[in-house]
């Protein structure tokens, strides 16, 4: 058939497995909704900020659908859910750095960039995104911005360098977020993708550590 994958096959249904081939933010509803108890839901999942992992969720009775992740994945986006995102230009208020506040950082970006930790610090830092900027001697800047272009950040990182320039603007410290969840991520050992899963109810989802009643 031919039509909006986001809203499953509801002629079909009800189904004993869902298969994606394409990432998403948010699980469509219309898939758990369209499988029968016992069903096998399997879909690659990535926050905002990055990181993606394959999904093996179960269907319940209750129209929930919950399970682990089981690897790593990396899949061209669904759809519906891509969106077009304004560069950093666009966040600036003036000639650099603008409005932006000036400190330093001993986390370098080199230790968020992975796609374990991107995975673990977007599970905690809701609606923001990284780009990063790189130039011909090796450095880079790291930018961080926020969804609703309110709020942007960038980390200078040079090779064999132990403190690195951060720049802030915005009502949220997005590198300060960004480190938080970081230390929380190390605090629990690096957790890899199989101690993740991610729970579906009609009302939304939730990522949880070990266990669905550890919600992140």
């Amino acid at each position: 058939m031919v039509g909006d994958g986001a809203e499953g096959c509801p002629d079909g249904a009800p189904f004993d497995r869902v298969i994606a081939t394409c990432s998403v933010r948010r699980v469509p509803y219309d898939w758990v909704a369209q499988a029968r108890p016992g069903a096998v839901i399997v879909v690659p999942w990535a926050p905002e900020y990055g990181g993606e992992a394959v999904a093996r969720l179960t269907v319940g009775e209750d129209g929930t659908a919950s399970g682990r992740f089981v690897g790593s994945s990396a899949f061209m986006r669904l759809r519906r859910q891509r969106v077009e995102r304004p560069g950093s230009l666009a966040y600036l208020s003036g000639p650099w750095p603008a409005d932006g506040a000036k400190s330093t950082t001993s986390l370098s970006p080199e230790e968020v960039g992975g796609w374990p930790a991107m995975f673990a610090v977007g599970t905690r830092v809701p609606d923001a995104f990284p780009l990063v900027e790189r130039y011909a001697d090796g450095s880079y800047t790291l930018w961080l911005h926020d969804t609703a272009v309110t709020s942007w950040a960038t980390v200078d990182w040079e090779p064999g360098r132990t403190s690195f320039g951060v720049v802030q603007s915005g009502p949220r410290a997005l590198w300060d977020e960004v480190a938080a969840a970081h230390r929380w991520w190390r605090g629990q050992g690096h957790p890899g993708f199989d101690r993740f899963g991610l729970t579906v109810t009609p009302d939304g989802e939730t990522v949880w550590l070990d266990s669905p009643s550890k919600p992140k």
